[in-house]
């Protein structure tokens, strides 16, 4: 029994990940024999990410509670997914319980846990730090090696000396540093040294928005919404502009040198060289137009078109066409089969949030932004 419950599991997960209808199967069988403690971390998380999709709420809730404890406190996503499970079943009081114990973490499952409390998505009250705390972060010997660091392209080493400063600080010397690095143009220590705060915030920090000048028009003429555009710089790149990956993409928004010679092609941009993707306004030019483009051809979906840039639109529209049925959006980005895919479209998205807080002083319902997926014949895209 043993052994037939851990091949179940290892059947499902590897099912699951291929987005097969037959996985739910599999686990079910799993679960009937039992042993759920023979399975892997993965394929415990993957049992719930395929019941959540096959709409079988009780085998949520049972294989959350069967997971192992440091699992379960691992990821915000199960504390998520359990209080759901429990209001769906009808327990309404534990579930609310639950919710409330994630709604002030600002990620996206504590702006999902806030919708379901019925309590609006909100951004702190903005922390003011005192000038001479900014002085003082400015004569701190580990931030000055770290910039000599950056100045020599060594932007490892750079990290870990900034990081080692950080050491200790209480939230108001932490904000005082991130406003040192806004200074000196430092955006990725801006908003790794902003996140790290408890108590006391500064998301104008915590979500920068350099060079609006010249991205705020593009996104203008091509009517790109501007907040979802910098939550997607924001995880692509830390606005970072030599950034580059180990496939090839480059600048604030990573772009892939087929694709900006594809775009550049379709906007009528002339005597373009890859070259000259490491241009800032050349790069925001070609990232945004991409990002329209993948969101036009997947029908305004936010939810496919973040997934797409990341895994490619063919990969996007795949997974849609494995869907069995409407899937709310929340549920198709839990069970995106790649791990780095799923991520990206949840930070995105959960950025785009927090972003239009900061450029409208709004906030918009997350469940809005992740909409519905349905299920659609999968076509050919000819973007890259």
């Amino acid at each position: 029994r043993e052994n037939s419950a851990a091949a179940w599991g290892v059947i499902g997960q590897f099912l699951a990940k291929k987005m097969d209808k037959d996985a739910i199967k599999a686990y079910r069988l799993q679960h009937t024999i039992g042993f759920q403690e023979l399975l892997s971390a993965e394929s415990q998380e993957w049992k719930v990410r395929v019941a959540l999709k096959e709409g079988d709420w009780v085998l949520v809730k049972e294989s959350i509670e069967n997971m192992t404890p440091a699992l379960r406190r691992k990821d915000p996503a199960w504390a998520y997914w359990y209080a759901r499970a429990q209001k769906q079943l009808g327990d309404d009081a534990l579930a609310k319980e639950n919710f409330q114990a994630l709604a002030e973490q600002f990620n996206f499952y504590g702006q999902l846990a806030r919708e379901e409390l019925g309590v609006p998505i909100y951004v702190p009250k903005r922390t003011h730090v005192d000038e001479s705390l900014v002085k003082q972060a400015s004569q701190k010997k580990g931030f000055a090696r770290a910039e000599r660091f950056y100045a020599m392209g060594l932007r490892f080493e750079g990290n870990r000396e900034w990081n080692w400063e950080l050491r200790n600080m209480t939230d108001k010397q932490l904000l005082a540093a991130a406003e040192y690095a806004k200074r000196i143009n430092l955006y990725d220590r801006v908003v790794n040294t902003a996140d790290r705060t408890k108590q006391e915030h500064d998301f104008h920090l915590r979500y920068p928005t350099p060079y609006r000048d010249q991205l705020s028009p593009i996104a203008r003429q091509i009517d790109l919404n501007l907040a979802w555009a910098y939550g997607l710089i924001r995880q692509e790149s830390r606005f970072i502009m030599n950034a580059s990956s180990s496939v090839g993409a480059s600048g604030l928004m990573q772009v892939m040198p087929n694709t900006a010679k594809y775009v550049a092609k379709k906007i009528g941009m002339t005597n373009y060289t890859n070259d000259k993707l490491s241009d800032t306004n050349t790069n925001l030019t070609l990232g945004s137009n991409y990002l329209n483009m993948v969101l036009i051809d997947l029908d305004g979906s936010w939810v496919l078109a973040s997934a797409a840039y990341n895994a490619g639109p063919s990969r996007s529209k795949a997974w849609r066409e494995k869907l069995t049925g409407p899937t709310e959006g929340a549920i198709f980005a839990e069970t995106i089969p790649f791990n780095e895919t799923r991520t990206y479209v949840k930070n995105v998205l959960s950025n785009a949030n927090y972003y239009s807080s900061v450029l409208n002083g709004q906030t918009q319902s997350l469940k809005q932004r992740l909409g519905v997926i349905t299920p659609k014949a999968a076509t050919q895209s000819e973007l890259p």
